[in-house]
C-alpha cells in the first residue's frame, strides 16, 4: 500500500512515466499526471483498471513555468500536498558530431532540464514550509560520461545529474529528500527509435517496478538500472581518458 499524500508524475503520457502512474495506482496511490497532451493521460486509469488508487490529469507544457506553477496550485488546492514529484519529462534527439547543430543541444536543455527546473521551483516551497517531501530527477546513465552521438543529450542528463547533487546538498536536514533517478536503455517509445544494439535493455513495467520499489522503499541518494549497465559505467567513468575513449568506442561499436 502506498504511503498517503499525493504523487506527481511529469512525462506521464507514455514510457517510464505513464508505467510508474500505473504501477502507483496499482499501489493505491492518488496519483496527478501531467503531460502535454490530455488524451495520453485519459487512458492511463483504464490501464491500471481495478486498482485502489485515484488518477488525476494535470496537462500542461512543462517548459511553461506559469503553466507549471497553475498545475501544482491545483493539485495542491483541489487534491492535497504533493509527497513525491518525480520530474520526468524529457526527449532525446540524436546529435552525430559530424551534424553538430546549436539547436538540438537548445531543444533538449529545454526539455529535459528546464521542465524540471519549473518543477522544482513550484514544488519546493510548499514542502520545504511543510519540512516534508520528495522530489526525484529523471536523469539517464549518459550523463555519467560522453557517449556517441550523445554531445546534446548527454549534456542535458549530465546537467540533471550535477543538479540533482547539489540540492542534495542544499536541502540537507530540511525534510525535502532528493533523489536521482539514472536508467539505462528501457524500452519505450523514444528506444524503439533507436537503430543501434542497446545494452541490457529492460521492460519498461520492470524499470517501474523498481523505480516504485526505490522511490518508496529506499532511502539512497540514486536509484540506477539496470545494475550491470549502471555498474560498468560507473567503473568507466574513473578511468583515465586514454583508457575511457577506447573502451567506450568497443562497447558502443
Amino acid at each position: 500500500m502506498s504511503a498517503p499524500g499525493i504523487v506527481w508524475i511529469t512525462g506521464a503520457g507514455s514510457g517510464i512515466g505513464r508505467a510508474l502512474a500505473v504501477r502507483y495506482l496499482r499501489a493505491g496511490a492518488i496519483v496527478a499526471g501531467t503531460s502535454r497532451r490530455v488524451d495520453t493521460l485519459d487512458s492511463i486509469p483504464g490501464e491500471a483498471r481495478g486498482a485502489g488508487g485515484k488518477f488525476h490529469a494535470m496537462p500542461a507544457d512543462m517548459t511553461d513555468p506559469a503553466a507549471v506553477q497553475d498545475v501544482v496550485t491545483r493539485i495542491e488546492g483541489e487534491i492535497g500536498p504533493i509527497r513525491l514529484a518525480v520530474f520526468n519529462a524529457g526527449t532525446h534527439i540524436p546529435s552525430p558530431g559530424k551534424a553538430f547543430k546549436a539547436g538540438t543541444v537548445r531543444a533538449l536543455l529545454d526539455s529535459n532540464v528546464m521542465t524540471v527546473a519549473n518543477g522544482l521551483e513550484a514544488v519546493l516551497p510548499a514542502m520545504l514550509a511543510r519540512h516534508s517531501g520528495q522530489v526525484a530527477i529523471n536523469a539517464s546513465l549518459a550523463g555519467y560520461g560522453g557517449l556517441p552521438l550523445a554531445s546534446a543529450y548527454g549534456a542535458s542528463k549530465a546537467a540533471l545529474i550535477n543538479m540533482a547533487e547539489s540540492l542534495r546538498l542544499d536541502l540537507e536536514n530540511s525534510g525535502v529528500a532528493v533523489r536521482l533517478i539514472s536508467p539505462g536503455f528501457i524500452k519505450t517509445p523514444l528506444t524503439d527509435r533507436n537503430t543501434f544494439p542497446m545494452p541490457f535493455l529492460m521492460p519498461v513495467e520492470e524499470a517501474a517496478e523498481r523505480l516504485w520499489r526505490g522511490l518508496d522503499f529506499e532511502r539512497g541518494f540514486e536509484i540506477a538500472f539496470p545494475w550491470q549497465f549502471a555498474m560498468i559505467l560507473k567503473i568507466l567513468r574513473l578511468l583515465p581518458y586514454a583508457a575511457y575513449f577506447p573502451l567506450v568506442r568497443r562497447f558502443t561499436r
